[in-house]
């Protein structure tokens, strides 16, 4: 085990007083440019909090301020997916059981293919069921997702992550005033230097730590994040174990739009822990919530700008409005790659279906990929679209894709496409079997779909009705 050096503090002590705007200018090997590369920035361990006020009014919605200073797209040669459906997500949802963890722990790593597109998930290992749920998941032997942990900031917790042969575990370090000051009653050196000697800690360990800095988007970037990412870096150095950064966006304040302020956007905060700490983006990972809409795009941006790492949840499922849904970063990947690069997509939908029947978990109907109606249609002008060609309506061929054709619902809004449409994808019925909205049982399926609406009906129809309805019409025509 490689040792931490002794004298840690000494590098504590001594890098509080490092003169502010220090830097080197060295090549590029991304730009072949002369850059100013690493600048040091000291800790600014203020009197009193700064809760950014002018931003952030409670009684107010949150500004997005813009200073239209724009950094560069330096999108790394590989990215990749981790989780925390075991971690985050089951803290907002019942617990999964350690055999329904194993199930989708099995799921997720054929979904993320054979080169780890989905490269980590972690786990909780405080109890007994958790730490079952690891050793099931370990005799699957499957090389990815890697398991890591999430555990508290303790020397008892971090032999617990050492005796189960796991080699990194996240450690929250809190890194914004509304966390230092309000919740930890803490200064900020204070919290910097008891940060510093639990990362020690881990080191001793033997333990590749994973830095949670929560609530990066209400931080003192230049106050507090820069000069404590760049200790770490150096503490990293001394020992001879790499440091992980997440970069949380606890509250979903993050803003992806290029010109925006810090602390809230999320091309700056990558591009500045790049650019000032020399943190590499394979180190460099984004952690995002949906409170405003933005988990996905603001996933996206960090890895534009540099960061290899997005962390998602399986369905999103995740404290309050969730995290960033992991297949919808799945779909991010291709499109932003142009190929899946050995991911399954497909698996998907047996997730989707795991988690409706096996778990009991409610997707909403209409959630992209998963919901049961995300590609079904209502309206008999699409489903005339449909009817004619699929990709007039259908976002991409999500039975190729997905094991999921696109289909109609039929309610008093469907026409006589939807109908025909209907029964044409019910029955599988191709090239000549298929009916046309002309067809007599569609327009005798038309006249009791209107009469049933006009009596009051506001419900779609369920298929039992629907096929009960086609057998006392045209009793015999079709094989179910």
């Amino acid at each position: 085990m490689i040792q931490c050096v002794a004298q840690w503090h000494l590098l504590l002590s001594s890098f509080f007083f490092l003169p502010k705007g220090v830097s080197m200018v060295e090549l590029s090997p991304k730009t072949n440019l002369l850059e100013q590369t690493s600048s040091k920035y000291v800790l600014d361990d203020v009197k009193e909090a700064n809760l950014y006020r002018d931003v952030f009014s409670y009684d107010e919605v949150p500004k997005i301020a813009f200073n239209h200073r724009r950094v560069p797209i330096s999108m790394p040669e590989e990215i990749w997916i981790t989780d925390t459906s075991f971690r985050d997500g089951q803290q907002s949802v019942n617990p999964y059981t350690a055999e329904q963890i194993a199930d989708l722990y099995e799921m997720m790593s054929r979904l993320g293919g054979p080169y780890g597109r989905i490269r980590q998930t972690e786990f909780f290992v405080y109890s007994e069921k958790d730490r079952k749920a690891v050793e099931l998941c370990k005799q699957k032997n499957l090389r990815f997702p890697e398991i890591t942990t999430w555990i508290r900031a303790s020397k008892k917790d971090f032999q617990l992550v050492k005796d189960l042969e796991i080699k990194e575990t996240g450690i929250l370090v809190s890194c914004s005033d509304y966390h230092i000051f309000k919740k930890l009653g803490k200064t900020r050196k204070q919290a910097l230097e008891m940060y510093l000697g639990t990362v020690k800690d881990a080191f001793d360990a033997g333990l590749v730590p994973r830095c949670h800095l929560e609530d990066i988007t209400r931080a003192d970037f230049y106050g507090f994040v820069l000069p404590f990412v760049t200790a770490l870096q150096e503490l990293s150095d001394e020992a001879g174990i790499p440091v992980k950064i997440r970069a949380c966006d606890t509250m979903g304040y993050g803003v992806p739009f290029s010109g925006t302020a810090l602390p809230r956007s999320v091309p700056g905060i990558i591009y500045g822990l790049q650019h000032y700490t020399g943190v590499p983006s394979e180190m460099l990972e984004w952690h995002g919530h949906n409170d405003f809409y933005k988990a996905v795009s603001n996933a996206t941006a960090a890895w534009l700008y540099g960061a290899c790492a997005v962390n998602c949840s399986l369905l999103g499922i995740g404290e309050r409005t969730g995290n960033v849904p992991l297949e919808a970063m799945v779909f991010e990947y291709a499109s932003l790659r142009g190929s899946f690069d050995g991911m399954e997509p497909k698996v998907v939908t047996e997730i989707a279906e795991y988690f409706t029947n096996e778990i009991g978990y409610k997707i909403p109907t209409s959630t992209p990929f998963v919901g049961r109606d995300f590609n079904v249609t209502r309206a008999g002008i699409h489903a005339d679209g449909l009817l004619k060609d699929e990709e007039i309506y259908n976002i991409f061929n999500t039975e190729k894709i997905l094991g999921r054709a696109a289909t109609v619902l039929i309610s008093k809004t469907s026409g006589l496409a939807g109908i025909a449409y209907w029964i044409n994808d019910y029955f599988r019925l191709k090239g000549e079997e298929q009916v046309a909205k002309n067809d007599e049982l569609v327009i005798a399926l038309k006249e009791w779909v209107d009469e049933i609406y006009e009596a009051g009906r506001v419900t779609s129809l369920a298929v039992n009705e629907i096929t009960d309805k086609i057998d006392e019409l045209a009793p015999g025509r079709f094989q179910k």
